[in-house]
């Protein structure tokens, strides 16, 4: 149940990926014979794909080895290919593949605005729009938080940019195959995704990069042989790419009827726990929230001593990206959730193959927990 770390490869991408490692084996960038030629083809073929899901043209899509390299192609390749001095924005509550490269840019002379967010984990339009300056060159907002699920105005965001002359990126991560994505409501200029986060394999990435006037100008982070537009140089990992297309194409035809099942699921697993427990805190947006996200918090538990005892389901405390930083999570700080409830948080990523069972069994074992918890805590009072 830690779906947004990462899901299980869907049995039909595998299928697909197969005749990739070992039959169709070659460099799609051999222009001189049939391997290499069968090798493009199936790279086009998962690029069609994957704008078919995102209803854009195929040549605005950057294949990458993932979302943390999309997101470092797009502020620092956007940053370093403007003007000296240019003004970047982003907010507390993104993902740490953005923040990171914003203090990097920070650090070499960049001017970077970082916003607040609400008690949600949502960023304000008008505090968007507040913060453009002369020389604003980006901004980048998630389309939905990692952590707590939270749906960002996007929409609105990318109006403002798009009015302001600004450039406007979207880690859209969590939610490409989960929620549609429409161009025409947001009007985005790049847009990371990530294949292993929709049921596809790890490794494998996308920066979507619009195509037109005026051209966007981005500086590639290495060179090597000018591939993918000479944006990102290195022989392009051919089953991978096949299992995103894969993945992109199942996703596109089953969305709808999976984010229903799994808001049924979520708010089943949710009932369940605050029937059973008190001190309950739901972590994000009641209702503009991905389907498949809960993150609570739980009162009168030490974090730590709670995720010790639910060594049989797989979840999360805080980001599983930074799980390895003892530090409280930096969503929910921002957020302003005290650093005992931040510690004592969990959040629930239900997936594809996830089942009412499932849920039933993660329901007791939680409650087992914190209860076991809450009595040894009144018994050494």
């Amino acid at each position: 149940m830690d779906n947004h770390a990462t899901t299980r490869v869907d049995p039909r991408v595998v299928e697909a990926m197969l005749p990739y490692f070992s039959e169709i084996y070659g460099n799609a960038a051999s222009i001189n014979h049939q391997f290499g030629w069968d090798a493009s083809d199936a790279v086009e073929a998962a690029r069609a794909q994957v704008a078919a899901l995102l209803k854009t043209d195929a040549d605005n899509l950057i294949f990458t080895s993932g979302a943390t390299e999309a997101n470092n192609l797009a502020l620092k390749g956007v940053m370093r290919g403007a003007a000296p001095g240019g003004h970047l924005v982003v907010n507390a509550a993104e993902h740490k593949a953005v923040l990171d490269p914003a203090k990097r840019l920070s650090r070499q002379g960049f001017d970077v605005t970082v916003l607040p967010v609400d008690q949600y984990g949502m960023v304000d339009p008008q505090q968007v729009e507040e913060s453009l300056e002369e020389n604003t060159v980006l901004v980048s907002v998630m389309s939905a938080n990692n952590e707590v699920g939270t749906l960002n105005p996007v929409d609105e965001i990318a109006e403002i940019c798009r009015k302001r002359g600004v450039l406007f990126h979207c880690d859209a991560v969590q939610s490409l195959g989960k929620l549609p994505w429409d161009f025409e409501a947001v009007p985005a200029d790049l847009v990371s995704l990530s294949a292993h986060k929709m049921y596809g394999p790890k490794g494998i990435g996308v920066l979507y990069v619009r195509h037109g006037s005026p051209r966007i100008k981005i500086e590639p982070l290495f060179d090597g042989g000018g591939h993918e537009r000479h944006l990102r140089s290195g022989t392009l990992p051919v089953p991978l790419i096949v299992g995103l297309g894969k993945a992109a194409e199942v996703a596109g035809s089953e969305m709808a009827a999976e984010s229903t099942r799994l808001r049924q699921l979520r708010d089943r697993l949710w009932e369940g726990l605050q029937h059973r427990l008190q001190g309950l805190q739901l972590n994000g947006h009641p209702d503009r929230r991905l389907p498949g996200n809960l993150n609570v918090s739980i009162e009168g538990v030490d974090g730590e001593a709670l995720m010790m005892r639910l060594k049989e389901i797989a979840v999360s405390s805080g980001s599983a990206c930074t799980s390895a930083d003892p530090q409280p999570s930096h969503v929910l700080r921002a957020m302003g959730v005290s650093d005992a409830l931040t510690r004592a948080s969990l959040r629930f990523g239900l997936g594809r193959f996830n089942t009412d069972a499932e849920v039933d069994f993660a329901i007791d074992i939680v409650v087992d927990a914190v209860t076991a918890l809450r009595n040894s805590s009144n018994g050494e009072q």
